[in-house]
């Protein structure tokens, strides 16, 4: 599921104060052909502790010499707060299946992760497990520093009985295109159908603009990240329309400016939610939903739509002394039984090509997570740059200003932002 909010600065001065403190060097003399007991840190998302427990085991029980000792993440304001910690204190986990593509180049430059493709094959599996959205994370000297795991690819998420009140035709809803949604929404607004139309979360925490201008963007765009080449991509054309869209809603009151301290989707005051699969399991039978993918300006075909991944990765830190052990569980805990484990357990997508082909009789069993699988193919990650959490919260401070709050037209924010940020990747 979503992480809870945080406010981004704790997250960046955490993180960065232990930047401060790296320690990369005793990390370079462990050797990747150890073998012996490791320890792994699990999510603490229940489903995914359950998976963890039982992979786990699996794996203890066929190697009695490297056994492994699973353990939740223990407690802080966020998980990368307590990553950034136990790698400047030396004692971080062999691996971590929580890791946060966004924080990978912060912990990558504290010297605290092992480069993937230091052991034999290891890109090979990474790209043949992943298929052709691997490329995206890599890091900018062309290694793997995480495995890509598993996503939960965003689409919108529509109460189908706020839409028949609205009028609105709830098994085939005019969403596809910036025009047919902003009507559908001054509809359901001005029926008093719902409260809001949606309701993103108008807060400055830097992952916010994952779950509202990030996903259209990469659907505008074909599948741009937002910096690419060392540049800032969303001061285009592209981006000002996504940020026009936005603006619209907010400034029709579609969308409300102030926080809701609860689930507005789940409560009903909203009629969609920007959402993954996770909110299947969450929503159930409570709500009868429907899932389309994010409109676009022109309204593409759905299978040509790409979205953000709301990915999260496994990443071997450097602490870690049976380097050897650690990739082949790694392996293990990723290879098709294992994930379509974690499928089952969890409706979270493992980031695999040919999804739905590798597990057909889940798909058949649970037809409602077809259509994230189909989107699971067509995702884009986080740009993997230098002070990426920085950049994100640079994003995110200009467009709450302007999109939603009005302080400043948002071709101004942008191209501000974009030269800000420009700047920063630029930074070692």
């Amino acid at each position: 599921m979503r992480r809870t909010a945080v406010p981004a600065a704790l997250l960046i001065v955490a993180v960065g104060l232990a930047a401060g403190c790296g320690s990369g060097g005793g990390a370079a003399r462990k050797t990747d052909s150890a073998r012996g007991p490791i320890k792994v840190w699990l999510s603490n998302n229940k489903e995914e502790v359950t998976w963890g427990k039982a992979m786990v085991a699996a794996w203890n029980n066929q190697h009695a010499d490297q056994q492994v000792t699973a353990e939740e993440i223990p407690a802080g304001k966020t998980s990368e707060e307590v990553i950034g910690a136990a790698i400047s204190a030396g004692n971080a986990p062999c691996l971590i299946f929580n890791t946060a593509p966004a924080a990978v180049p912060q912990f990558q430059k504290q010297g605290g992760l092992v480069a993937l493709d230091s052991f034999p094959g290891g890109a090979d599996y990474i790209k043949q497990r992943t298929g052709q959205t691997a490329d995206q994370y890599r890091s900018p000297d062309g290694k793997y520093y995480q495995l890509p795991w598993k996503s939960n690819p965003v689409m919108i998420f529509y109460n189908k009985e706020i839409f028949t009140k609205a009028g609105l035709d709830p098994e085939n809803p005019p969403l596809a295109t910036y025009d047919q949604f902003l009507a559908a929404a001054r509809r359901i607004k001005s029926s008093g159908a719902a409260t809001a139309a949606i309701y993103p979360a108008p807060t400055s925490e830097f992952f916010q603009s994952w779950f509202d201008f990030y996903p259209l963007f990469a659907a505008e765009t074909g599948g741009k990240q937002l910096v690419s080449g060392g540049k800032a991509q969303f001061d285009t054309a592209e981006g000002q329309r996504v940020a026009q869209f936005w603006k619209t809603v907010y400034d029709e009151g579609l969308a409300p400016k102030e926080k809701y301290n609860g689930d507005s989707f789940g409560e009903g005051k909203s009629a969609m939610a920007i959402v993954g699969p996770w909110a299947i399991a969450a929503y159930g039978d409570k709500i009868k939903w429907g899932a389309v993918p994010v409109p676009t300006s022109t309204g593409k075909p759905a299978g040509e739509i790409k979205t953000f991944s709301d990915a999260k990765n496994v990443a071997m830190y450097s602490a870690c002394g049976n380097r050897a052990t650690a990739w082949d569980v790694l392996k293990f805990a990723t290879s098709k039984e294992q994930d379509g484990a974690l499928l089952q357990a969890t409706g979270q997508m493992p980031l695999r090509a040919g999804l739905v082909a590798t597990y057909p009789d889940y798909f058949a069993k649970n037809p409602a997570y077809k259509g994230f699988a189909d989107q699971a193919a067509r995702t884009v990650e986080v740009p993997n740059v230098p002070n990426s959490i920085e950049v994100w919260q640079t994003f995110r401070d200009a467009y709450t200003g302007s999109v939603i709050f009005g302080k400043n037209p948002a071709p101004d924010a942008l191209k501000q932002s974009a030269e800000k940020i420009d700047k920063l990747v630029g930074q070692p």
